[in-house]
């Protein structure tokens, strides 16, 4: 990876990790539908403009009905679960628990016949699933969580795991600037339903406007580009090393905004984390004989 490389990571990892932030500042004034359907409008905007920057075109039409499952699956959906879990989950731990995504996407890959893990790798589930308890006891000791939005929070990173396994399956050879602005652009659609006859928002703060544009602008929109950008550029296996820094960021981010940040999540983070590195880390394979003489 080039200084290039690095540079793009640390970005993306510092604009997805503000993300839980403005979710949880967004939803002092918007109901969380309005927050996830303008994430993905201000999101969708941006990529829009892109693909009419680089003349990307849509995907062909007989691929819609497939692109809406994974619009839903990963945006829709799991942008909902987010903004109802942070109403009774600090920032910091949605960030820790939205580190369980690798885990749901190996489990959605085995139960679905894609993979067959190494021992190494159920230890490392096992291993971060005992991060997450770790992390969400200490944080319901701390009154920094409820277990209702835990368990959105979880829902929407199995969520992101079952989108990412349908998406690797049904959009190969496409465009991913194509892909995510019709992604946003279906999620859009999907909110909007039950924004208009949801809940409408009264009394916005300005500080909520700016969250709301922010998060969709900079965590969604240009969060894509970066993405795709640094993935034309380095291997998928380099680019999953984002999955280690959010957590990071969340609790720094976090605890700017004055929240607690106990212990427990400091060592929830570490232990999540190991468990993933475990899941991603790459088998000794046994030198050749070639490489034994060589020794």
């Amino acid at each position: 990876m080039t200084r290039r490389d690095y540079f793009d990571l640390f970005l993306l990892s510092a604009f997805w990790g503000i993300s839980f932030l403005l979710i949880k500042f967004a939803g002092h004034d918007f109901p969380p539908v309005w927050v996830a359907l303008l994430r993905s409008l201000f999101g969708m905007m941006i990529l829009r403009l892109a693909m009419w920057w680089q003349k990307v075109p849509f995907p062909p039409r007989p691929l819609w009905p497939m692109l809406t499952l994974i619009a839903l699956l990963n945006n829709a959906f799991p942008w909902l679960m987010f903004a109802l879990g942070e109403q009774s989950v600090s920032s910091n731990i949605a960030s820790i628990l939205n580190a369980t995504t690798p885990l749901f996407t190996l489990l959605v890959a085995v139960g679905l016949g894609d993979s067959r893990p190494s021992r190494p790798m159920w230890l490392g589930v096992m291993i971060g699933l005992a991060g997450v308890a770790l992390t969400v006891s200490g944080g319901m000791q701390g009154g920094q969580a409820a277990l209702p939005g835990v368990l959105m929070i979880l829902a929407a990173a199995f969520s992101y795991g079952l989108g990412g396994v349908i998406a690797k399956k049904n959009t190969a050879g496409l465009t991913p600037l194509s892909v995510a602005g019709t992604q946003l652009l279906l999620s859009t659609l999907l909110l909007l339903l039950f924004g208009l006859f949801g809940a409408h928002p009264a009394q916005v703060s300005l500080q909520a406007w700016g969250a709301v544009i922010v998060l969709g602008v900079v965590g969604s929109g240009l969060a894509y580009l970066v993405f795709y950008n640094l993935l034309a550029r380095v291997s998928p296996t380099q680019t999953t090393a984002v999955t280690y820094i959010l957590p990071i960021w969340g609790l720094f981010w976090g605890a700017l905004a004055g929240e607690h940040v106990g212990a427990a999540s400091l060592l929830g983070v570490a232990v999540v984390l190991s468990g993933v590195y475990l899941m991603n880390r790459r088998p000794v394979l046994p030198a050749g004989p070639l490489e034994r003489a060589a020794r």
